[in-house]
């Protein structure tokens, strides 16, 4: 069967910048569609960041005229590949709206930090990524191949699809491309004052409640859904709470409404990053047939780090994530005294909300030698606390499909998670019935409490201290589950060939 030629549209790409998941799937499905053998090209902005990430850039000689309103703007097109592929990946170069972000001064690369410490959007961010989406298509020509499938992702691309479908469909060369919109996250839409429909060269008649209208905005994300030839999400339970008006945010219905055409395929785990035996970021390297000799290591290796007793007997539990309350961080904090009753260690890595920055600094003032905490992100911690930890902490309010739970799998660290989204996807209770079966890999819960989740945990910490044999075998089926790219790639793969009548 011959390969599929497609076009990754994101507005972030690990390896050059990355504010969330989104780029760690814009890096990672490109490479695993390649290795099944198609073609496939990446495009995103040319942001500080990239020029900061060292990777080898080169000039194309591309300058597209990008149409804006009533002009056309010129935009130079650098070239760069995806580490450890020949995925070539093109940047879109505008230094008046991509090279702003400077982590000194507080800008990333959509917002900017206000005086009094909070984050607000850049006042242009409609402007840039029409402009961003207008370029993507002007850059097809220039691509060296026609793509049958342009995959665009998230808000910041919503307009892709709306182009292709009312702009560029009728060219020569675009007749037979198809759209695929993926939802990494549904409470980002980029909503916008009406007047952005003008710089967009759109027709006025689109801007109603069944095409780019939604309450009296403009909503980047709704274009994406309503325009794109086939809609997925990051999870299949996230495609059914997204229908939802628990979840939809406002969109419930109109996603109700197009189920047809939408579907879910969880995000996959970067297996070369993310492998305890060969991770040069923790103590010792182990596998599932030593992960009970070597990863003890670990676990002393990281209560050194964070300054706590090594004691190989007190459970550490382990939280990466950004502290927000859509992270289940409230819920944490809530349970968090009954954990250290429980004889708990607690350890925690992120960056997010003052409130919840200035409760962790309390706790652990409270506790120092039970609890260790970093403000931030760090790449190498990240590694040692899932390696070190005994249970992962991920009891999100929602989560779209999430990668830390497949990571504390892989590393035999069972995911305590609440069922919602991915997470109710990818880790399977430890239930008596699970366990007898030999299914379980984790621990969850389904109510949105400190209650359920304390529950939870004791559950969790009655296996490890009176039923270690229980807790192993959890450990070792936890360890040898597949969450690879590969995986999601052809589940992907067979999506583009649905939409493009190639099944």
């Amino acid at each position: 069967m011959a390969g599929l030629r497609v076009l990754v549209a994101a507005s972030e790409v690990a390896g050059f910048a990355k504010t969330g998941g989104l780029a760690d799937v814009a890096a990672a499905l490109p490479r695993a569609l390649a290795r099944l053998g198609n073609q496939v090209a990446v495009v995103m902005p040319f942001y500080n960041a990239v020029r900061r990430s060292g990777v080898p850039i080169e000039n194309t000689g591309i300058v597209l005229p990008v149409p804006m309103g009533g002009r056309v703007l010129a935009t130079r097109v650098l070239r760069s590949r995806l580490p450890n592929s020949d995925v070539p990946v093109y940047l879109v170069e505008h230094q008046p709206f991509f090279e702003r972000d400077d982590p000194a001064t507080g800008r990333s690369l959509y917002q900017q930090a206000m005086p009094g410490g909070y984050k607000a959007d850049y006042p242009d961010n409609a402007e840039r990524f029409v402009f961003f989406s207008r370029a993507v298509l002007e850059l097809v020509p220039h691509l060296g191949f026609m793509p049958d499938v342009v995959h665009a992702n998230d808000w910041q691309t919503g307009l892709v699809p709306v182009f292709l479908s009312e702009g560029y469909r009728t060219q020569s060369g675009y007749q037979r491309t198809r759209s695929v919109f993926t939802i990494h996250n549904i409470a980002y839409q980029g909503m916008f004052g009406r007047d952005v429909l003008n710089l967009t060269g759109l027709p006025a008649w689109l801007f109603n409640p069944a095409q780019l209208e939604f309450h009296g905005h403009l909503n980047f994300l709704k274009a994406g859904v309503v325009f794109a030839d086939a809609v997925s999400t990051v999870s299949p339970t996230y495609a059914r709470e997204v229908q939802t008006a628990e979840f939809g945010c406002g969109l419930e219905g109109l996603l109700a409404g197009v189920h047809a055409k939408l579907s879910g395929i969880v995000n996959g785990c970067d297996y070369d990053q993310w492998d305890p035996t060969a991770d040069r970021h923790i103590a010792s390297p182990y596998t599932a047939e030593t992960v009970f000799d070597r990863k003890p290591l670990c676990k002393a290796a990281l209560q050194r780090r964070f300054h706590l007793p090594e004691d190989p007997k007190v459970p550490v539990l382990g939280m990466i994530a950004r502290l927000v309350s859509q992270k289940g961080i409230d819920l944490v904090m809530s349970a968090a005294p009954g954990f250290l009753d429980m004889g708990c260690q607690i350890v925690v890595l992120g960056d997010g909300d003052r409130e919840y920055h200035d409760e962790l600094q309390a706790l652990r003032d409270r506790h120092p030698d039970r609890v260790g905490i970093y403000l931030g992100f760090n790449e190498g911690l990240a590694h040692t606390i899932e390696a070190g930890s005994d249970l992962f902490l991920m009891p999100s309010r929602y989560e779209p499909c999430g990668l830390n739970q497949m990571y504390s799998l892989r590393y035999g660290t069972p995911p305590v998670v609440r069922t919602t989204g991915g997470l109710a996807d990818t880790v399977v209770n430890a239930t008596v019935e699970n366990l007898a079966d030999g299914r379980a890999t984790g621990f969850s819960f389904g109510d949105y409490t400190a209650a359920a989740l304390y529950e939870t945990v004791k559950w969790a910490l009655t296996l490890m201290r009176d039923r270690p044999a229980d807790f192993q075998q959890v450990v070792r089926t936890a360890m040898a589950q597949d969450w690879s790219w590969d995986r999601s790639a052809v589940m992907y793969e067979a999506l583009y060939r649905k939409v493009c009548n190639l099944v």
